[in-house]
Parts: C-alpha cells; structure tokens; sequence
C-alpha cells in the first residue's frame, strides 16, 4: 500500500496539475498526483530534440478568464525587453512587463500572431477574410460563386443536424466545399455530415462572414478593444514552450509536499463503504501499486475511467463509455536548412522565414493537416534560429490505422513526401527528423457521444469522483479550460459550488479562441 492521500489526482496535464496547486493554495489537503507518461503537460507538453524544442499542437495563452491569466502571471513574468528574434531584426514593441529574455528563461514572450491556410498553393488568411489577396488567389468567377452561395445560405437556412449545416449556415455551401469539408475530415476521419453541429458551436461560434466583416471594421478603428481573438494579433507564450509553465507549475506543487508520481497507469478504482476509494496503478514493468484516497480528480480519458470502475457500473454507461470515439495524433519535426515556400508579406522575420505560427493545409490529395514553424512561436525553440527553420508537421488519426501503424521511419519519408509534393519544401534541405506519437489528443462528438449524458450523470452520482480536462470530461476544451475545470473541481470539494459547476466550463459554446489579450496597447 502506497503512502495514502486525501486527494488522488490522476493526470498531471493543465487540469490536474492546475486543480493541486489550487487546492494547495486554499486548503492543507495531503494530494497525491498519477501521471501515466513520463513528462507533464498532457498534449499541451513541450518535446526536446537535439537541442530544438516541439510544441504538442501549438498553444497560445490566452484567455477569457482573469484568474488563468493571473495564475500564468504568478510563475513567468511578462516580456519587457526585446527577444533574439526582435533583436537581429531590430523590432520595436510596446512590452507589458519586466523580464529580460535575454538574460531570464522565465519569461512570458509576447508574440505575433499569424495563422494562414495554404490551398492550391496559395496563402489565405486564417479565417478567411474578404481581401484583395483572397479575391486574386479566388478569381473573379469563384468570388461570385462564393457571394451567391453565402446569400443563399443567409436566405435559406437549414436545420443544423450536424456540422455540415453548421459550417454551411454560415458560410454557404462553396466556402464549405473550399475550406471546411476536407480539412475537418482530415481532423476527425469522418465527414461532418457524421459530425454533431456541437462540435462547431464550441469551436466556432463566433466565426461567419458577417463576423469576420465586423472584426474588419473593429481592426481598423477600435484596434485595442475587444474582438473576436482569431484576428487578435499578439498574444504570449513561454520563452520555451508550454511545457515550461506546467515544470513551473510542478516545481511549485512539489516544493509544497504533493508527489508526482510517474509511469503509473491507473487500471482499477473501488469506492469503500466509507466512500473511501482504493486505487490501483500499474508502472510499465507490470507491478502494482494500490493508493488509498477520500477523493479522486481525474483526468484520464472517461472510456479508461469507466473500465476501471468494473463491474458495479451499468451496463449501458459501460457499452456507451467504451465506445466513446477519440482521434489520436502524430507529430513529424524537420529542421530544415531552408523552407521553400516564400515570405510575400511585409513582416519580417529572421532569415526571412514565412511568417506563420502555423499553416493550415488544405491541399487536396495528402493527410497533412497543419505546419507549425516553432521559430515563430519563439527564437528560443531552435537551436539555431538564424540559419535553420524548425518545422512540425501535425497528423491526425486512429491508433492501429495504416498511418499510426508505419514505422518511425517510414512515416517520417511520408511526410517527407508530402509536403515536397505540395511545394513546401525540398527535400534535399532536411536536416534532422524526428516523430511524436500522441494518444487520445481529441475526444470526437459523433458515434457514442450521443448518449454521452448517461456516462456523466452516472460519474456524478459517485461521491468525491470528480472529472476535469479535455479527456476527463470528454470535452474539446483548450488549455485555460481544461485548468478552470480543475479550479471548479477544488471549488466543489471545499464546498463553495455544486458538482454541476464543473461541467459547465467551456458551455457557453463561443468560438475557442473568442477572448481578450494584454499587449502593450492595452492594459487592462
């Protein structure tokens, strides 16, 4: 029997991690956290390769909630000198804070936002918008075909049964066919006619033509209020990665009593009369390792959760939980001598770089479906960003399909291939290569999910289990929800709000990236 705790956490991604140094700060409980992998951060983790750091799918912080920005403030300070990049490019900002990037590697780097898709072997913004670029790479003839066919939309509305009348609604059926139908397919292997339209109003809400209209119009005469945070143009991030804020966040945890304890899967979880629990973890040689609790915080995924509750769950909740459709991930880093593809724009970057954070692709004919160049997230993310381009290349699939199942190897020439193919890059300037595999990265609505309030209401009725981030409660949340679901779950065991809270994070169903930043334009 492992040394007993009145909190287990299991998970130490942003929800658990964030739920005990919450509890910590409000409370003397004894905590204990379960991490199943070897490194903290769940899919928002930082990987290191030969000197260059990778970015699990690319996270900006940023938010709506003034309690993650003030948690993120308390452990890195915000930029106030010039980073290396602006430096050799002698950039001038308006800077918020005190730290030196330079001189301090705990720092909040504020940084440009640019996010563009590449279709046809063409750059459109991301979301698209209605500009004199998009207009040439559309033609005349197609932009015609795209106002008709949004005024349709606008006219004749349909009854939005999945997320393809979601995206139709509000961009008509040929913007939908361009630049939604087979980039969500790529995401979540399935059409969106299969799709539940939940989906897109929690991500996407806040998206439509009329919308990206008015953020021109707030872009151009109210640049320092608030608008849909797509077109944001700054936000921050850690000078390396977001892996850095969760070893920040642990460091803090650890220094005030709670173990982290790595490589322990839990498989087995029994509530005792007393309501007590008895948890058992195994390590990945086997053994075995039972933790006595009052209550659990969990983050592991719900289908693993209700597996390892046995036999006294339902029949139902047992069938629909195992069921519960996931998406995994891969990721492909390349350091590059060089990128092929050009940088048209005006900003400027080191060694002229195109100057995406990521780049969505929409190309037709390859499983790509997003670039992220880690040079722009940060300079300190390559060991040489003055001569070298750092890239990510993002997959999405289903662990054991044809793509999950090629060898390291073999999947990084076919992501060679890929993007060679679509003009990219070439493939002589490859450098370094090197893979990432990331189960359960996305829970997906659609197949069991539409009876996914059987499982809930049955994990709510079970005293002290209490669920939280993006696998724990099956729910597409970004980061900073994922980490308020744990401050609701702290909230809940102290007493001060109802269980339902918990779930309520993240139900508004406002696009993801709606919210406000802190620049040096504006200060609030």
């Amino acid at each position: 029997m492992e040394e007993n705790g009145e909190v287990l956490v299991i998970g130490a991604g942003p929800a658990g991690l964030t739920a005990v140094y919450t509890l910590q700060k409000m409370s003397n409980c004894k905590t204990v956290i379960l991490e199943e992998t070897d490194c903290l951060g769940g899919i928002a983790a930082t990987k290191f390769y030969h000197g260059n750091y990778m970015d699990m799918g690319g996270h900006r912080f940023f938010t709506k909630a003034q309690q993650i920005q003030d948690l993120w403030r308390e452990l890195l300070p915000l930029q106030g000198t010039p980073a290396l990049d602006d430096i050799l490019l002698q950039t001038n900002k308006k800077y918020a804070g005190n730290a030196d990037p330079e001189s301090s590697d705990d720092v909040f780097l504020l940084r440009r936002r640019v996010s563009r898709i590449y279709y046809k072997k063409h750059f459109f913004n991301y979301p698209i918008e209605l500009s004199m670029s998009t207009i040439k790479n559309l033609g005349v003839i197609t932009l015609i075909e795209v106002v008709f066919s949004y005024a349709y939309s606008m006219l004749i509305k349909r009854e939005e049964n999945n997320l393809e009348d979601f995206y139709i609604n509000r961009f008509g059926r040929i913007l939908y066919n361009m630049f939604f139908e087979n980039y969500t397919e790529k995401i979540w292997g399935m059409h969106p006619s299969n799709i539940s339209s939940e989906w897109g109003e929690q991500r996407v809400k806040g998206l439509s033509i009329f919308a990206l209209l008015s953020n021109i119009f707030k872009k151009t005469f109210i640049s320092d209020k608030q608008m849909e945070t797509s077109l944001i143009e700054e936000f921050y991030y850690p000078k390396y990665g977001p892996g850095q804020m969760w070893e920040k966040m642990a460091k803090s945890i650890l220094e005030k009593g709670t173990d982290i304890v790595y490589h322990r899967k839990v498989n087995k979880i029994r509530q005792n009369s007393d309501k007590t629990f008895l948890v058992t973890a195994i390590d990945e040689m086997g053994n075995e390792y039972d933790y006595k609790c009052k209550k659990i915080i969990s983050s592991m995924p719900i289908k693993n959760l209700i597996s390892s509750l046995g036999d006294s769950v339902p029949t139902n909740v047992r069938e629909i939980a195992s069921r519960l459709p996931y998406r995994d991930f891969i990721t492909v880093g390349l350091l590059l001598s060089k990128i092929k593809i050009k940088n048209t724009t005006t900003m400027k970057t080191v060694g002229n770089v195109v100057p995406d954070c990521w780049i969505y692709i929409q190309e037709h004919g390859v499983k790509l479906g997003r670039l992220q160049i880690f040079n722009n997230w940060s300079p300190y993310l390559v060991k040489d960003v003055e001569n070298t381009v750092w890239i990510g290349l993002e997959y999405f699939c289903n662990a054991g399909d044809e793509l999950w199942s090629l060898s390291q190897t073999d999947f990084i020439k076919f992501a060679i291939d890929e993007v060679v193919k679509i003009g990219i890059i070439d493939r002589e300037d490859v450098l370094d290569a090197t893979q990432v595999k990331v189960k359960k990265a996305y829970p997906a609505y659609f197949g069991a999910y539409e009876y996914f309030d059987q499982v809930k209401d049955y994990i709510n009725s079970i005293d002290n289990l209490y669920c939280i981030g993006r696998n724990g409660q099956h729910k597409y949340n970004n980061m900073d929800h994922s980490m308020l679901s744990g401050i609701e779950a702290v909230n809940v065991i102290l007493g001060k709000a109802e269980k339902d809270i918990i779930w309520k994070v993240n139900t508004e169903h406002e696009y993801h990236e709606q919210a406000t930043v802190v620049t040096g334009k504006s200060r609030k």
